[in-house]
């Protein structure tokens, strides 16, 4: 098996992000939402991507963005990608990628095969498609609560475009969830916390060891 990329998503601290880049996390993620328990604002950002060595990439995960943000995003140097996980349409998607000339990752919330193939309209916009559990509606958050999607629908499923797995990844259930799945891309976040928004180190080693075992 090729080697699994790790996305730790909504690292706030050095300890946390430094424990993620020992442990072989490819992608670290900042959170830049403020109804998150993970929000961390730009300079904040800057300082943890400040710390982070050119072979790991930094995302900053977004919701409806509007251009100012993205611009003042872009001018900090702080990322590498912009990870969208809002309502953003294809035509948004395509406009963040022109306007940030960054990679550009969709998160598409998934309960059914039919939510699958919704992510298809993205191809041409998007970068990478980052299948994730769908929220109950009217929930505070798009994503970061621990909820999965039943990882059989990938089996025999053809995304259009690169793409990757998130929701209630856990150092548990990851490895069974790259086996079902197929996916050469992992990204986790509540499943290595003790708390929302509270990373946990152990955990995020434990993960990152999970994945490294396959």
């Amino acid at each position: 098996m090729a080697r699994i990329a790790i996305k730790t998503c909504g690292l706030s601290t050095a300890q946390t992000l430094g424990t993620a880049i020992t442990h072989g996390a490819s992608h670290v993620g900042f959170v830049h939402f403020a109804r998150s328990p993970r929000h961390v604002d730009i300079a904040q950002m800057a300082a943890l991507a400040a710390h982070v060595p050119g072979h790991v990439a930094k995302v900053a995960v977004l919701v409806d963005p509007d251009d100012d943000l993205i611009s003042r995003l872009t001018g900090s140097g702080a990322v590498d990608i912009l990870q969208l996980h809002g309502k953003e349409t294809p035509e948004r998607v395509a406009a963040v990628a022109r306007l940030s000339a960054l990679p550009v990752w969709k998160a598409v919330s998934v309960k059914t095969r039919a939510d699958l193939q919704a992510g298809n309209a993205y191809a041409g916009a998007a970068d990478l498609l980052l299948y994730d559990a769908k929220t109950p509606d009217g929930a505070a958050l798009p994503g970061g609560m621990g909820l999965r999607f039943d990882w059989t629908l990938l089996r025999d499923f053809r995304p259009p475009l690169r793409w990757g797995l998130s929701g209630g990844l856990s150092p548990e259930n990851v490895a069974e969830a790259i086996r079902i799945s197929g996916t050469d891309m992992v990204d986790v976040s509540s499943g290595i916390e003790s708390a929302p928004g509270v990373k946990d180190v152990d955990k995020i080693a434990a993960f990152c060891k999970a994945v490294r075992d396959l």
